[in-house]
């Protein structure tokens, strides 16, 4: 077996909300030497569905790595625990 056909593609899990910035990351990643596969939600909102796999994102895969959008509209406030 050739180590370079065994070699699964990588999920890169992309939250961001601006087209231009979404296409810019496809394009730098287009011609990349390594199999991958890229995946894009629009908010945070979104993002926490896919990642605990609820709704129309049950079957989600896991991704590999995450390139996240700090200043995202619907983002999650974690909530603080009290004691």
């Amino acid at each position: 077996m050739n180590a370079e056909t065994d070699v699964k593609a990588k999920i890169i899990f992309l939250v961001e909300d601006n087209k231009a910035d979404i296409r810019l990351i496809q394009e730098a990643l287009k011609n990349s030497s390594f199999p991958h596969q890229i995946i894009t939600v629009r908010d945070g909102m979104d993002a926490m569905a896919y990642l605990r796999q609820e709704g129309e994102y049950q079957n989600a895969l896991r991704p590999d790595l995450i390139l996240l959008d700090l200043n995202l509209p619907k983002k999650m406030v974690a909530k603080s625990w009290q004691r």
